[in-house]
């Protein structure tokens, strides 16, 4: 009866023995191995083997991508003004050994590490700056902490700065600085409106009177051109009336007269100014060159019938 209990008590301790040697590591974490307290290697995902009572499991680490939540704090710009500004950093332990050996606590050192630099680099920028330049401030921010936690086994993927809360008071500064500055392009537009429109307008009148200038100057050319052509009628007629003359017609002459004296008669009749005239001449005046002109229509008809 002694002798089966110590042979269950035997195979008990082989099989407990047997499990305490066999590890079998999850996807995604890597666990090290610690023989007499110090670091021997590193376990690999999936089945290992290490020496019971010998070694043992010292950290079990995440090798997936982590993220961590950077929480809000106040930071005083170049420009002295206070802002709040929290993140997010994303991270991911490369070197398992690094990460559980070389800092105490990961996590927690990044975090101080990333708040550090965000107080850094935001307090190095005025807060035009700070609002308008959010990918520059979160590339800055990733060089300097990837290189900062590199000893640690750690790479740092990205650091994204959440919001950026300016105070109250300044936010409806930057209001009113921004409705100013709206109402300013508005003017500018609406004179630079107002400007094109004056020089279009100007530009239009320009090329009206030009237009005048030019239809003044054909009208010119061409009362100039009627009042030659009258001349040189003037010119003919007179020409022949001379000549009719110098031949003994002076029936030619009294058609010559008693035309002028028509014509003037028709001008003082339809001229605007004058309602009524009176005729000092002597009625048969006008009938004797009245019949010059018969006289004359006469010889021209009768000399063309022979």
């Amino acid at each position: 009866m002694g002798f089966t209990i110590v042979v269950v008590i035997l195979v008990l301790l082989v099989i407990i023995t047997l499990l305490a040697g066999v590890k079998s590591v999850p996807q995604g974490y890597q666990w090290t191995q610690e023989r007499f307290g110090k670091f021997q290697r590193t376990l690999k995902p999936g089945l290992n083997l290490i020496i019971p009572y010998v070694d043992r499991i010292g950290r079990k680490v995440n090798m997936m991508e982590q993220v961590m939540d950077v929480p809000s704090q106040e930071i005083i710009t170049k420009d002295n003004a206070l802002v709040t500004v929290d993140g997010v950093v994303f991270y991911q332990v490369l070197d398992a050994a690094k990460a559980s050996y070389e800092v105490g606590n990961l996590q927690q050192a990044t975090l101080n590490l990333t708040m550090t630099n965000i107080r850094t680099v935001m307090g190095s920028m005025d807060l035009d700056e700070l609002l308008s330049n959010r990918d520059q401030i979160n590339a800055r921010l990733l060089a300097v902490v990837d290189e900062a936690t590199e000893p640690w086994g750690v790479k740092v993927t990205r650091i994204e700065v959440k919001d950026i809360k300016p105070p109250a008071d300044l936010v409806a500064s930057m209001a009113r600085q921004m409705k100013a500055e709206r109402e300013k392009r508005a003017n500018i537009l609406d004179a630079e409106g107002f400007r094109q429109a004056a020089i279009l307008k100007a530009e239009g009148e320009k090329q009206a009177e030009i237009l005048n200038a030019e239809g003044s100057r054909q009208a010119a050319f061409l009362q100039a051109a009627a009042r030659e052509r009258a001349a040189q009628a003037e010119a003919a007629a007179t020409r022949l009336v001379s000549e009719a003359i110098a031949g003994g017609n002076v029936q030619a002459l009294n058609y010559f007269v008693a035309q002028r004296y028509v014509d003037a008669l028709k001008e003082f009749a339809t001229s605007p100014n004058q309602k009524t005239f009176i005729l000092p001449m002597e009625a048969t005046a006008i009938l004797g060159s009245l019949q010059g002109i018969a006289a004359v229509a006469n010889e021209a008809f009768g000399g063309r019938k022979e």
